[in-house]
């Protein structure tokens, strides 16, 4: 990839090196792999995933209670990248996180008819830990959208992991996963979130499938961005490869097989591998947010 800006200061909030950030007690939101290592360790266990992210930040706050440890922990981050790979990722992080809010600024109000427009928000970068208004996070959570907070948060070191482990590297692999979390912020500033959220707890026997979908749709409307990077000739040779790729490597079925557990879609939070390749083409695709729409409903919410 090939970005035509160096990325706005204002778009990125650094809290490395800080003693975390702000926030409440309340749960992580939205993650992209949908907090690879929980999903993992979830399966082995045999337990749902929220029930495992409570025990980690029960654990966490009586951490936190105690006061840091002197090895790290929280205010013990670096001041900036960790090593040379987590340096160009920076740098990548930067300049997509202002195209891509560039891109949703403009497309968003031309997409809904003046209905919407995008108020932008911003990226936390963090090493190792942070408070979010959703509750602690951490590298092992993976990047996520908190909507108590209207921030996207990750820590570079997922990169690696997204890279080494699930064997899907590359720039415009790393630029999906921050088009995906910000595809988060949009469903939370069209209403979509809040109404998926309001529906799981009206129907918890339906709360994975609505999960799943809001996913789906967040990979469908980071496709959208995706398509309009590619028109303005900011994607090169294999960019999209490495999208898709990305968006397979963090499929439930994938991550439940390499945990070595029965692939169980009634218990799937994100989508299958093909699944979640589908929805970010049907994005690139189309162009326009209008097929984004998992709920199959033509209403874009549940």
């Amino acid at each position: 990839m090939e970005f035509n800006n160096e990325g706005r200061a204002s778009d990125i909030q650094d809290r490395r090196g800080q003693s975390g950030g702000g926030g409440g007690g309340r749960r992580a939101g939205l993650s992209l792999g949908g907090l690879v290592v929980v999903g993992i360790i979830a399966l082995l266990l045999r337990k749902n995933p929220l029930e495992v992210i409570n025990a980690v930040q029960q654990g966490q706050q009586g951490a936190e209670r105690q006061g840091p440890s002197r090895g790290g922990g929280v205010g013990g981050g670096s001041m900036g990248p960790r090593n040379d790979a987590e340096r160009q990722a920076e740098v990548l992080v930067r300049r997509a996180t202002t195209d891509i809010q560039d891109f949703w600024q403009t497309a968003l109000p031309q997409m809904t008819g003046g209905r919407a427009s995008y108020p932008r928000t911003q990226l936390v970068l963090f090493a190792d830990e942070t408070r979010s208004a959703c509750g602690a996070a951490e590298a092992a959570t993976g990047p996520f959208f908190c909507p108590a907070d209207r921030l996207v948060y990750i820590d570079l070191a997922f990169y690696a992991e997204l890279s080494q482990r699930f064997r899907a590297p590359g720039d415009f692999a790393q630029a999906y996963v921050i088009a995906h979390e910000f595809g988060h912020y949009v469903q939370f500033v069209l209403g979509i979130e809040p109404a998926v959220r309001r529906a799981q707890r009206a129907n918890r026997a339906n709360e994975n499938a609505l999960s799943v979908q809001l996913e789906l749709q967040a990979d469908c409307l980071a496709g959208v961005w995706g398509a309009s990077a590619a028109q303005r000739g900011i994607l090169r040779a294999g960019d999209v490869e490495e999208g898709m790729n990305a968006a397979a490597a963090i499929g439930d079925d994938r991550i439940a097989r390499m945990a070595g557990r029965r692939v169980s879609p009634e218990r799937f939070t994100h989508g299958s591998s093909a699944q979640r390749v589908e929805w970010f083409r049907r994005g690139m695709t189309a162009a326009n947010i209008t097929v984004c729409d998992p709920f199959g409903n033509g209403t874009l919410r549940p």
